[in-house]
């Protein structure tokens, strides 16, 4: 059953807070939740609460450094001059996607693992994609493969509605626990395979798959508006070509190979095995 668009998103999962509020004057061990969860902050005197307010802006700036960096000397170079785009990501916290123990590395040039044998998109590759996509505030998008959910976010922030399809549970509910903190609601989020599309909730007017695929399936052009536009990244190792269709007419794609690249499969469309004999 496809969610309804108009009356925005379904639930994503309720945010545990943790049970009640400590009582007054409680001195109970309290998470000090800054962006890299450095430590915990139990209730003391002004001076080491200034301790830690300074800590956590030190924490910041390095973190929004690090963010700049990875737009002006990773992003930009890769002929990503969108200013939609950049300020997208500049105001999207990727290091809340990316798992805990792999932070450090959440604005690198990398496809950071996320479990489950599935990596994030590099920085890069995203500003590609929804650059070469034309994501406007109207469209209604298809994911395939909402991995850690910072692509979902980046798409949702850029149109109507959103809606992503993930194989792995896990990974959804995963990705759906940290959109729903980040306040993000234009999207619904399905566990399934969505190698050949998800055709009860077509037209689409962009489709985003995030792995790469052997061969396209026919079927998600098939769900595309007439105008829109699907990004998928096709081929093997170890050269691939990043793809851009668009429905022209009816009966009518275009297909503009944008440039050469190399991306994880998706489950169920990796290449065939060879047997070398």
């Amino acid at each position: 059953q496809c969610p309804t668009r108009d009356q925005g998103a379904r639930s994503l999962g309720r945010l545990q807070t943790g049970g009640a509020a400590p009582t007054q004057g409680a001195r109970e061990s309290v998470r000090y939740n800054d962006p890299l969860r450095a430590q915990d902050y139990r209730p003391a005197d002004a001076m080491t609460i200034a301790h830690l307010a300074a800590n956590y802006e030190r924490l910041t700036m390095n973190i929004e450094q690090a963010r700049f960096n990875m737009i002006e000397q990773q992003i930009r170079p890769w002929n990503v001059l969108n200013q939609h785009v950049l300020d997208l990501l500049a105001q999207t916290p990727r290091e809340m996607f990316v798992p805990e123990s792999f932070r450090s590395l959440a604005f690198s040039d990398a496809n950071i693992p996320i479990g489950h044998g599935q990596t994030m998109m590099s920085p890069k590759m995203e500003a590609r994609l929804l650059q070469s996509l034309d994501v406007q505030a109207g469209d209604e998008a298809l994911e395939v493969g909402t991995g850690s959910g910072y692509l979902t976010a980046l798409l949702a922030r850029s149109c109507k509605h959103v809606l992503s399809v993930e194989i792995i549970g896990e990974l959804s509910q995963q990705a759906g626990g940290t959109l729903t903190r980040q306040g993000i609601t234009n999207l619904a989020l399905e566990v399934g395979d969505g190698v050949r599309g998800w055709p009860q909730c077509a037209p689409y007017d962009v489709i985003a798959v995030t792995g790469s695929v052997y061969r396209l399936d026919t079927h998600l052009q098939q769900q595309l508006r007439i105008g829109g536009r699907l990004f998928a990244i096709v081929g093997e190792e170890p050269v691939m070509e990043a793809r851009l269709i668009t429905r022209v007419d009816e009966d009518e794609w275009s297909n503009e190979d944008l440039f050469e690249t190399s991306l994880a499969p998706l489950i169920g469309a990796e290449p065939p095995k060879r047997f070398i004999l």
